[in-house]
């Protein structure tokens, strides 16, 4: 599925999107996770999109903003498909959510309120706004798989990293 990808692309890629699962398995490595992250700092990219879910979004989230403090030129961008998406979260994570939210750089609040599909139409938003996609998609139906292959489909020439 991953298309091919000159240096030349690599070297000019400013934006990422993250999209994963809200259950992780005991193999996902939030070190492994964060070493990703620097690396797309290192070939240049300077914003990450993240959808603020809970689960692989919300320690994607963080790791990004830890980096910040050693690359303080990166930017989180908070996508959020409707108002009041963490309502359902447990209570530990709307803790995390709210920190997140006061640290981000920028919130893109996409819908007043939810609606059928706001979820997809949040990952084409930061899809569409990358020019990487970093990944923890450990099945072939949802909205990561979803995601990950709208990203690889439309933009066959950009990079995808998968956890």
């Amino acid at each position: 599925m991953n298309g091919i990808q000159t240096a030349i692309e690599i070297e000019k890629a400013n934006a990422c999107a993250f999209t994963g699962h809200r259950s992780l398995d005991e193999a996902f490595s939030s070190e492994l996770l964060e070493r990703e992250i620097e690396n797309a700092i290192l070939l240049g990219v300077t914003v990450f999109f993240n959808g603020m879910a809970a689960g692989f979004d919300l320690i994607a989230a963080e790791r990004t903003l830890a980096l910040k403090r050693k690359y303080p030129q990166i930017k989180l961008i908070a996508c959020i498909p409707y108002y009041g998406q963490e309502k359902s979260f447990s209570d530990g994570d709307k803790k995390r959510y709210a920190e997140i939210l006061k640290k981000a750089d920028e919130q893109v609040i996409l819908s007043e309120r939810y609606f059928r599909g706001c979820m997809h139409e949040r990952n084409r938003y930061m899809a569409d706004r990358a020019d990487m996609l970093i990944a923890y998609c450990k099945k072939d139906t949802g909205g990561t798989a979803f995601t990950v292959k709208y990203f690889q489909k439309k933009y066959p020439y950009k990079k995808t990293v998968f956890l």
